[in-house]
């Protein structure tokens, strides 16, 4: 018999079913306690409230522990590329050779962006900040690729998700380039997915770029330790707004602009503009440990350590050479 837990309230007692997920975190089930009670629960911040069931992502903030489909983050972010772990997490298992060609090959189908986006986009002023930027044209993306094409459901979702893997980097280094004065690239399908980025990002007409291997490993190891966090501040908006059948673009739109606050994703951005402070005042790494020491007293904040959810550790990857992942 599964156990239940008991609730007395008002003088009359209610049970509810306990549930145990598969790396053995226990729930109560209160799908049903309004309309049993008339009661509801009240939970700030959703630190005690799980608000679906996953097989996606396990995070354990205690034990620094965070999974992909039962994949270690230290063995993927170690062995893995980022496109193999983007497979991973949308189709529940890593690919086999065959799987994984026909998946990169459809995303570097689809790096080009439409033209006709890029009058959407010179129309932001220069300084537009980029996740303003981004979240923008995403949402404008649903205009450029309504939902007409021919195909079973699923394969217009696969074809959506392949646009956003695809576009989303081509797009992310129009702000950059521009902030710069610089003419903007176009992907090259030639390349593989992160080198493809970092051309678009770094390269210039005048010269030949090469792709620093050191740097497109880091950005691979970045993506992966980025790409999902169960049900954080972006991932539960997007799936609010997809809740009420709005098309990936929007849901992912929405996704975007809550990535942007400065107590999510926008946090990364206050730890590089403590670094880039730090360097102009000559770099006395020491000089701003101390002040940190004494926040109370000189009010300064060192970005970038400690952690809402990982109390214990922040999950790190393991120093091994990348191997390949797929099976």
């Amino acid at each position: 018999m599964a156990n239940t837990a008991e609730l007395t309230v008002d003088g009359k007692s209610y049970s509810f079913p306990t549930l145990e997920g598969t790396e053995h975190e226990k729930a109560f089930d209160i799908s049903n306690l309004r309309d049993q009670t008339g009661y509801v629960t009240l939970d700030r911040g959703y630190k005690n409230t799980g608000a679906t069931k996953s097989a996606i992502t396990f995070l354990d903030g205690e034990q620094g522990i965070l999974q992909y489909r039962g994949y270690s983050i230290e063995d993927l972010a170690a062995k893995a590329s980022f496109l193999e772990v983007a497979y991973l997490l949308i189709y529940g298992e890593l690919p086999t050779q065959e799987q994984f060609s026909q998946f990169e090959t459809a995303i570097r189908r689809h790096t080009l962006v439409n033209e006709d986006m890029r009058k959407i986009f010179d129309g932001f002023p220069v300084k537009a900040h980029p996740m303003g930027v981004l979240s923008s044209l995403v949402s404008a993306m649903s205009a450029f690729y309504p939902d007409l094409e021919a195909g079973t459901e699923e394969d217009k979702t696969d074809l959506h998700i392949i646009r956003l893997l695809a576009k989303l980097p081509t797009i992310a280094t129009w702000s950059y380039k521009r902030a710069l004065g610089h003419p903007m690239n176009y992907p090259k399908n030639n390349l593989d997915y992160i080198p493809n980025f970092l051309n678009m990002m770094f390269s210039l007409p005048v010269e030949e770029y090469k792709v620093d291997p050191v740097v497109a490993e880091a950005l691979n190891v970045l993506l992966i330790l980025h790409a999902d966090h169960e049900q954080n501040c972006s991932t539960s908006t997007v799936r609010l707004v997809g809740s009420s059948q709005a098309n990936i673009y929007s849901s992912i739109s929405a996704g975007i602009s809550a990535l942007w606050g400065p107590l999510h994703g926008g946090a990364n951005q206050e730890v590089i503009e403590m670094l880039e402070d730090i360097k102009a005042d000559g770099g006395d790494v020491s000089k701003y440990v101390e002040m940190a020491k004494n926040a109370k007293t000189t009010g300064f904040r060192l970005f970038g350590f400690g952690h809402r959810v990982y109390k214990n550790f922040d999950p790190a990857p393991g120093s091994s050479k990348r191997l390949p992942m797929m099976c």
